[in-house]
């Protein structure tokens, strides 16, 4: 085994060789922590298309440039549906890697337009942990994830519930992840 400690983040599946930890524990997410995740994410044309061409939305405000040229924000308005799968994927290399099931997405609020070229950053605080009281080997935990713009103006709220393994080496052990 490696004299020198790990670097946060990684464990050793054997000598000289690591593992990234992907999705923080259950003891890890302990109510009250709030986590900054970063990279930030510029939104692109292309995610726009492609989140509305996947969702069926073919409203011309999401699609259209000279149409949204004549509107209130002058210019193409993030279809609010990627927006949301942006961020709650920001999230997830820490928050909810380990996740088993998603429950809620729960209180989601547009507060401010995302036009292309934007750049989203987010932070989640951890607001409950409790275990599962029909999935004994499982943690529910429930958390607010808000984000904002390059310009710090918020653009979205939510609140999500998901299911943990509470012992995390064994998941990852059984997975090998």
């Amino acid at each position: 085994m490696n004299a020198a400690p790990l670097p946060h983040g990684y464990r050793e599946i054997k000598e000289d060789r690591l593992r990234e930890n992907v999705g923080l524990t259950y003891g890890e997410l302990a109510p009250g922590l709030v986590i900054e995740h970063r990279p930030g994410r510029t939104v692109t044309e292309l995610d726009n298309l492609l989140g509305a061409a996947l969702s069926g939305n073919v409203a011309p405000i999401h699609t259209d440039a000279h149409y949204s040229s004549r509107t209130q924000w002058g210019r193409i308005l993030v279809c609010s549906g990627v927006t949301l799968n942006l961020v709650a994927g920001m999230t997830v290399r820490s928050v909810s890697g380990l996740t088993t099931a998603n429950l809620a997405v729960d209180h989601v609020h547009f507060t401010a337009p995302v036009h292309i070229g934007d750049t989203l950053y987010a932070e989640t605080k951890i607001l409950t942990r409790r275990t599962s009281g029909s999935r004994p080997d499982t943690g529910v935990i429930t958390c607010h994830t808000t984000a904002h713009n390059q310009d710090s103006n918020a653009v979205l709220s939510f609140t999500r519930t998901f299911l943990i393994p509470l012992d995390a080496d064994t998941a990852r052990d059984t997975t090998n992840y």
